[in-house]
């Protein structure tokens, strides 16, 4: 591991192209590039945005207390998902609307992560119909993220398409019951699925084009608006998407105990512990802080994944450390879409493979499976 991870270290410095090295200069050079209230929806949370700053700070607040005299010439970095291995720790975050970042949005990224072997979650409200980032995915692990439809004959059409072009699983987003208040957006009045920047899997979809008053753009995107977000979802609809498929399903969004022991109950095969990057409730617990306690009461029964503030190699160390299988990789990869297309992806990709890969090593961590045998801490200006 050791010549490894120092011959990319080296060849990161040697490096010709000008790309930043890390999250807040991406997010910089992502700011310079883009249009104002572009860049203000990608970056912004909701309301005053204390839990955006919440899941950042949470991480801050624990420190890793590392082993040492351990052989780390070798780290294996692989974890078990769902009956999968997969080689890294992390699985690409479903991000809607991704043109906004780059003209090939989706499919670069699901590229990206192909060139590394990491799982891409595709969005409901992609820019790309999901059956062309399959395409793009190659024979890369794909899940698919669903919003569940007021119309629920969409949700099942869009169910069987995923399980058509060989999605592997299905994360059904339970967070998204309404729009949060993002005063970014309302500063900006900006609005990317007006736009129509996240329409393509809906024009795709039979069911959905079947329900609309006719095919005018203006009732396709207020179909869009009608069926995106469901006040009255709740775990009947679970119920309904566990029969409707064969694939593992995974709930998004779960921040409360009580909840994950509910999911269990309902035959949920995964729980992503995540407040959608604090851009729905503003005030909520940050994931960081959500984890421990979901994890005290899953007991490794199913799957819990990580979402919502994870930015370095170290991020991802002190999650599995404090009870995650795995984690979800949001803006980062993003911003390197919009600073350098696929490349910059990759970019990001790279840089937070080998921080990870550096950072378990240094904590004394040989296997992914043996996290226990570091601590995580409060440090003292913990709250």
């Amino acid at each position: 591991m050791s010549t490894e991870a120092g011959s990319i270290y080296i060849k990161n410095i040697l490096a010709e192209n000008d790309f930043p090295s890390n999250f807040e200069e991406w997010e910089a050079r992502a700011k310079e590039k883009m249009k104002p209230e572009v860049f203000g929806h990608i970056r912004s949370g909701a309301g005053g945005e204390e839990t955006l700053r919440s899941n950042r700070e949470s991480f801050s607040n624990w420190s890793i207390v590392p082993r040492v005299l351990n052989d780390v010439s070798s780290v294996d970095t692989s974890i078990e998902l769902l009956g999968r291995r997969y080689e890294q720790p992390f699985l690409l975050a479903p991000i809607g609307m991704q043109r906004l970042a780059d003209e090939e949005g989706d499919l670069a990224s699901a590229r990206a992560a192909a060139k590394f072997n990491v799982p891409f979650i595709t969005s409901t409200v992609a820019s790309y119909p999901l059956e062309e980032v399959a395409e793009a995915s190659g024979d890369n692990p794909r899940w698919y993220q669903l919003y569940w439809s007021n119309e629920s004959s969409i949700s099942f059409s869009m169910i069987k398409r995923a399980e058509e072009a060989g999605y592997e699983a299905i994360v059904v987003t339970v967070d998204t019951v309404m729009m949060g208040w993002r005063e970014e957006d309302v500063r900006n009045r900006f609005s990317p699925l007006r736009a129509g920047v996240g329409k393509a899997n809906y024009v795709n979809d039979p069911a959905f084009m079947a329900s609309l008053p006719d095919q005018e753009d203006d009732s396709i995107i207020e179909g869009i608006l009608k069926n995106v977000h469901h006040p009255s979802f709740t775990w009947k609809e679970i119920e309904k998407i566990k029969a409707a498929t064969n694939l593992p399903v995974l709930l998004k969004g779960i921040l409360h105990p009580d909840d994950a022991n509910l999911a269990i109950e309902a035959g949920i095969d995964g729980i992503i512990v995540s407040n959608h990057g604090g851009r729905q409730l503003d005030g909520a617990i940050s994931s960081f802080d959500a984890l421990p306690l979901i994890a005290e009461v899953v007991q490794k029964r199913v799957p819990v994944i990580l979402d919502s503030g994870i930015r370095r190699g170290p991020d991802a160390v002190k999650a599995l450390l404090q009870g995650a299988d795995a984690v979800l990789l949001g803006r980062p990869y993003i911003y390197g879409l919009v600073v350098g297309g696929q490349q910059g992806a990759e970019k990001v990709l790279e840089q937070f493979i080998e921080e990870t890969r550096v950072s378990l090593a240094l904590a004394g961590i040989t296997r992914i499976q043996d996290t226990h045998t570091a601590k995580l801490v409060r440090s003292g200006g913990g709250r």
